[in-house]
């Protein structure tokens, strides 16, 4: 299996899009973007601090200093052994982290001591999503533990390909809310943005397992304009969230050319960016990307971690820099059995959040797709965590938990019983520690006017 190259070089104007293991397709050629201009705020400050620069691109941010890249123990001892003529310079350039993923039975047994069950997986064909890890995220990986929790979340296994009751390829019915292809309309004020199907690693239990990796979603003008028409032709969208595939992974100039299309439609107040780029290729958080996200403010971004054991030194640097950019962070793990679904592990994952201003926003409850039993941990797991972080850690550390519908019925959240009834003209409310409070209920009804 010869493994394809995905080089977003800012300096092409056509760049390899992977498509397949057969074949590399090649997107077409877009105009070159427009030159941008600082604000006349940042303007005036730079003229008031009497900074003299080159070129006006200079200006567009005075900040983020680049940071020392650190690393952890385990990873340069895989470096060591696996990689050890690569230099520092290389493997922290993403473009070869990408270019070099680890994609094929072979290059993982080299790394692994695989199961049986991990074996029999990479074997079979009928897989539904391809695999692929980054260099750096298989460094983090456990050589000889195939029960290891971010092991399992990124190596098949043969549980995948057992079809159980209740679930399917498009759970969430997201081909029947697309009005164009790779937009998803479900709510009436936003939209969710499929940029492309490419992830630099592929998370097995993925939502969207029918989409990515198979080269259906190409980030050409001419489907990418598809759906900006819509979006400019539908006044009632207001915020607009990328995702894919991972949108980070796009080369420079073509996000900062979509995001600029995005800003240019002035019903669209919001745009958001769903990424697990700062957990698994780290080294795409570059100055150069931060300044770009920057000019287009105001821009949230959902980023994806699922264990303590992602939340690495490069991690820390990666949402840093993006914190540092004043772009608001949330995080949004997915509930997985066997991998994250006790309390001790989340409360940790969740104080690694707060430690990089990463606020933890959603805990999901994996969908039903084709092969996920062995990830989905029962609902009352899911309410469990939630009452033993309520009262026990801060509360920005305490997400909502949610389950998106099946069928396309958007996210629904869930919470312990905390209303305990009514005593009389009192509601009764359980706290944390289960002790029963009385508050006092006054019916507007009843409140005689003054």
């Amino acid at each position: 299996m010869q493994q394809k190259a995905f080089l977003m070089k800012a300096s092409n104007t056509t760049e390899p899009v992977e498509t397949s293991d057969q074949s590399t397709a090649h997107i077409e050629e877009d105009d070159e973007p427009p030159s941008s201009f600082p604000s006349p705020e940042l303007q005036s400050t730079a003229r008031k601090k009497n900074l003299h620069h080159k070129s006006i691109s200079d200006l567009i941010l005075l900040f983020p200093k680049a940071r020392s890249i650190s690393t952890s123990a385990p990873t340069r001892s895989f470096r060591k052994k696996y990689f050890p003529g690569i230099g520092n310079k290389l493997w922290n350039d993403w473009h070869w982290q990408v270019s070099n993923r680890i994609r094929t039975k072979d290059k993982i047994k080299n790394i692994l001591c695989l199961s049986e069950e991990e074996t029999a997986a990479l074997e079979n064909k009928d897989r539904l999503l391809p695999v692929s890890v980054t260099p750096y995220y298989m460094s983090l990986l456990s050589e000889n533990d195939s029960n290891q929790s971010i092991r399992r979340s990124v190596i098949p296994t043969i549980h995948e390909l057992k079809q159980s009751p209740g679930e399917a390829d498009d759970p969430l019915g997201e081909e029947k809310q697309s009005p164009v292809p790779g937009l998803v309309h479900r709510y009436p004020d936003r939209v969710l943005f499929l940029v492309h199907d490419f992830c630099s690693t592929y998370c097995r239990y993925c939502t969207r397992s029918r989409v990515v990796g198979h080269g259906e979603l190409h980030p050409n003008h001419s489907r990418l304009e598809k759906a900006l028409d819509y979006i400019r032709n539908t006044p009632t969208i207001r915020d607009v969230l990328l995702s894919g595939g991972d949108p980070l992974l796009l080369s420079d100039d073509r996000l900062d050319r979509l995001l600029t299309s995005l800003r240019q439609i002035p019903h669209v107040e919001i745009i958001r960016i769903g990424t697990k780029i700062p957990s698994v290729l780290p080294q795409r958080i570059t100055p150069q990307l931060v300044r770009i996200l920057h000019r287009h403010h105001p821009l949230w971004m959902s980023l994806h971690f699922i264990h303590p054991d992602e939340c690495t030194p490069e991690a820390y640097r990666a949402c840093n820099l993006l914190a540092d950019a004043g772009i608001p962070l949330g995080s949004q793990t997915v509930l997985l059995k066997g991998i994250n679904d006790n309390v001790d592990t989340m409360k940790e994952l969740f104080h690694h959040m707060m430690k990089m201003r990463v606020r933890p926003y959603y805990l999901y409850q994996c969908d039903p797709i084709t092969g996920s039993a062995h990830f989905r941990a029962p609902i009352e797991k899911g309410l469990e965590i939630i009452r033993g972080l309520r009262g026990f850690t801060s509360g920005y550390a305490v997400p909502t938990y949610v389950v998106d519908a099946p069928g396309g019925g958007g996210k629904i959240p869930l919470m312990p019983d905390y209303f305990a009834g009514r005593d009389n003209d009192s509601i009764l409310l359980k706290n944390y520690q289960g002790e029963l409070y009385h508050y006092p209920d006054c019916p507007c009804e009843n409140i005689s006017a003054k």
